[in-house]
């Protein structure tokens, strides 16, 4: 699932989005096509805002 196919306003943990990285490395055996990279830097965009979202929460 791509982060811009999220309903708006509906946001992930950090957690599910890293799980999602993981598979993603699983399914591919660790070589990412072009489609592939892209999906992941997506998710790696979604992960530090969550990162982020939970810091300023902690604060």
């Amino acid at each position: 699932m791509f982060p811009d196919s999220l309903t708006p306003g509906s946001v992930r943990s950090a957690a599910e989005v890293n799980e999602e990285i993981r598979a993603l490395w699983r399914r591919t055996g660790g070589t990412l096509s072009a489609e592939e990279r892209a999906e992941y830097e997506l998710l790696v965009v979604e992960w530090a805002a969550a990162i982020r979202g939970a810091v300023v929460k902690a604060a």
